[in-house]
């Protein structure tokens, strides 16, 4: 820092003072600055920084190791809200979320200095294990997860779900069936959840369940038993790559879609849009997600308290033509039931 200060032909503090952002600099000098760290190839000791500050602008990221969308993309939110945030990340990933991992886990990570903690929850277990973790340093449980002291961010799967099955059910389908997650998993639950809700609050007739891995082979194993059945209308599936197996089904099965039956899935998968037809969805704001995040992190490490603080991040409903009226039997239901609402995003 002292080579640059003399290239620059400024103080000491100066260069300290660029470095960090201060707006206290002029843009001359801030100029000057940057060229002569450009000049030198000057990079700052963050070992020595993390001595000076107490803090390694470093976060640790407990992740479930898997392809699927949902926990993968909370991953990347994460990311990149730290990035944006001027933090590096470091990922454990496990297959099992068990209590003694995930502890493990974040023993290890603080062992490499981080100044906090976020751990993708997905399922029951992890959760627990996550609600049972011994730490120095914040802990924040991200995407789902039961309430207990640790603080967590997560997508209202529940209101997601509601909105979609109210909104099929607003297009005049008697019921809605359900093709749901794994058990186990929390996602699959409070889906499972606001489906229910919506049925009953709608008091709409009772409607089967069918069950699957969020894979979309699962999905079309549904789909088969969906296409043999003339009593169903109305699907909605717990993620987008069942919805995706179920529309291969239902296809093969010569049930038209939306005429003869509505899908609506929800993650709002990239290729959501692609499909044949087009496929409602719910989608999860994973940005705002690892920002918020992120930012109960860093404001516990200002040394603001949020024992037991939850957000629930609203997810919205992108409709596309994969769902449509009730076929004409049901005609007689219109009328009965919620309409959908206005405020469904069209894409």
């Amino acid at each position: 820092m002292a080579d640059v200060a003399r290239l620059a032909g400024v103080s000491h503090q100066t260069v300290s003072r660029v470095l960090n952002g201060s707006p206290n600099v002029t843009q001359a000098t801030r100029t000057k600055v940057v060229a002569a760290i450009r000049e030198l190839d000057y990079r700052p000791n963050s070992m020595a920084r993390a001595l000076v500050t107490r803090r390694s602008r470093t976060l640790g990221v407990v992740s479930f190791a898997s392809t699927l969308y949902g926990p993968a993309s909370m991953l990347d939110g994460l990311e990149q809200a730290a990035r944006s945030a001027g933090y590096f990340v470091s990922v454990a990933s496990l297959r099992s979320l068990d209590p003694r991992s995930v502890q493990e886990a974040v023993d290890r990570l603080r062992d490499q200095g981080v100044d906090g903690v976020a751990v993708i929850a997905p399922q029951t277990s992890s959760a627990g294990g996550v609600a049972d973790v011994v730490s120095p340093v914040p802990v924040v449980m991200v995407g789902t997860g039961t309430p207990s002291a640790i603080p967590r961010v997560a997508v209202d799967n529940v209101s997601g779900a509601l909105a979609a099955t109210r909104y099929l059910l607003g297009l005049g389908h008697r019921t809605v069936h359900h093709v749901a997650g794994p058990e186990g998993w929390l996602e699959s639950r409070e889906r499972e959840q606001g489906w229910r809700r919506a049925l009953s609050e709608a008091q709409a007739e009772a409607a089967q369940t069918f069950s699957g891995d969020w894979s979309a082979r699962s999905g079309y194993e549904a789909g088969l038993r969906i296409a043999a059945d003339p009593r169903v209308t109305a699907a909605f599936c717990a993620n987008d790559h069942m919805a995706l197996g179920v529309l291969r089904a239902l296809h093969e099965g010569g049930r038209s879609v939306p005429a003869d039956i509505s899908v609506v899935g929800f993650d709002h998968i990239p290729e959501s849009a692609y499909l044949v037809p087009p496929l409602t969805t719910v989608r999860q704001d994973f940005e705002t997600l690892g920002r918020r995040a992120l930012g109960l992190l860093v404001e516990e490490l200002s040394g603001v308290a949020h024992s037991g603080h939850q957000v629930l991040i609203a997810p919205d409903l992108v409709v596309r033509s994969s769902s449509g009226p009730a076929p004409a039997r049901d005609a007689a239901a219109i009328g009965r039931v919620t309409r959908p609402k206005a405020s469904a995003v069209r894409r």
